[in-house]
């Protein structure tokens, strides 16, 4: 099953900064069994838009990462609902929830989920620490997610 991690960043897209947040996304992502690409676009709806759109229709799992905080750029779950046809809020706030009495900046993720058409969108921070605490959160929902998405198992 192939998945997409978006890194949502001015700074990354622009090369001034090193991307961390991805690859440690891809790689929480692979250990799961999935088959993962990595891209890069700027902060601001039309870019996260845009690439959430372009892709829906190759992957059955798409993870942004960064651009949930409180910053003015900060539009990743703008743009996210903007894309989604049903939220899975369950996963945005079991990943919230994680963090809370251990990262005091945990609550201020402002991350979404939800599905467009057979993809699942799940919006994580933009830190290492994050994308990793998020993903070892959900991580063992997200095959059964997948599988009722794409139809599989949906008696049950």
């Amino acid at each position: 099953m192939k998945a997409l991690v978006v890194t949502v960043s001015d700074r990354v897209s622009r090369g001034e900064a090193e991307d961390l947040s991805g690859p440690a996304a891809v790689a929480a992502l692979e250990a799961l069994g999935l088959e993962v690409d990595l891209v890069v676009v700027e902060d601001g709806v039309e870019p996260v838009r845009g690439v959430l759109e372009r892709n829906l229709e190759r992957y059955r799992l798409i993870v942004t990462t960064g651009g949930t905080g409180f910053s003015p750029r900060d539009l990743t779950p703008e743009a996210t609902r903007l894309v989604i046809e049903r939220e899975a809020p369950g996963l945005a706030e079991a990943m919230r929830a994680a963090t809370f009495g251990r990262n005091p900046y945990g609550m201020l993720s402002r991350g979404i989920a939800g599905i467009a058409g057979s993809c699942l969108i799940v919006n994580l921070p933009g830190s290492v620490k994050g994308v990793r605490e998020s993903l070892e959160v959900i991580g063992p929902a997200l095959p059964h997610a997948l599988a009722l998405i794409g139809g599989e198992n949906a008696g049950h």
